[in-house]
């Protein structure tokens, strides 16, 4: 054979070692969030090969207003919104018999498919690990009887969440939570960090998988989108 069948074939070999390399490389990620009032972060970091490769990815938050416990949040409004002073218009539409039939059987479509989906996702997450999960909540409204209440529904929300939660990631270890109440003062801060693992090849997988079932078996339905029913055609 001559120079370049081999020069190809040293080639192909590299690409096929480093595909391979890549696809049973392990993703390390790391989530650090705090939040208390003005000092706020939330941190996601990303390694591999040991730290040899490493990215960090740091994240704005909201700010917290200063009078009390509540997130400040800005509005935009857009044109057609409810604020504005356009006209309303009312649509009447008959439903036939048939219309009813095929509006069920599309529920039914709408709910195997979305269950098909949700098994490809949760059959990836199967694979993915969470370690060193730390859950810290300080919360008070400046009345105790309130801040009592509060600090039992954050208990019982964090209980669900991480239950939820061992039933589609590999918990490594118990997680640490807690909730501290302070009746002296209205305050809400909160920490949670906590480090997930899973092999670059399985998201690969999981992709195609996800690229192909929205290809091939994209839901089909029988009911017609309410515009084109009500006989009228509505401009964006």
């Amino acid at each position: 054979m001559s120079w370049w069948v081999w020069t190809l074939l040293i080639l192909a070999a590299l690409l096929l070692l480093l595909f391979v390399i890549i696809f049973i490389t392990k993703l390390t990620i790391t989530i650090s969030l705090y939040h208390g009032n003005d000092n706020d972060h939330f941190k996601v970091m990303l390694r591999a090969w040991y730290g040899i490769l490493k990215y960090t990815i740091d994240i704005p938050m909201v700010k917290v207003d200063d009078d009390g416990p509540n997130i400040v949040l800005e509005e935009k409004k857009k044109a057609g919104d409810a604020g504005s002073s356009g006209k309303e218009k009312e649509d009447k539409k008959k439903v036939t018999p048939s219309e009813f039939m095929n509006s069920l059987k599309d529920t039914k479509t709408l709910l195997v498919h979305v269950r098909s989906l949700h098994r490809i996702i949760r059959h990836f997450m199967k694979k993915v690990k969470m370690d060193d999960v730390i859950w810290h909540t300080k919360i008070g409204t400046g009345d105790a009887a309130t801040t009592g209440s509060f600090t039992g529904a954050i208990w019982g929300l964090k209980g669900s969440i991480i239950s939820l939660m061992s039933g589609y990631i590999r918990l490594q270890s118990m997680p640490d939570l807690q909730v501290v109440p302070d009746f002296q003062q209205a305050i809400i801060q909160t920490r949670f960090s906590c480090i997930i693992q899973f092999r670059i090849g399985n998201a690969i997988l999981v992709g195609f998988k996800i690229l192909r079932f929205w290809r091939g078996g994209k839901a089909t339905f029988k009911t017609k989108p309410l515009s084109t029913l009500s006989g009228e055609k509505h401009s964006v």
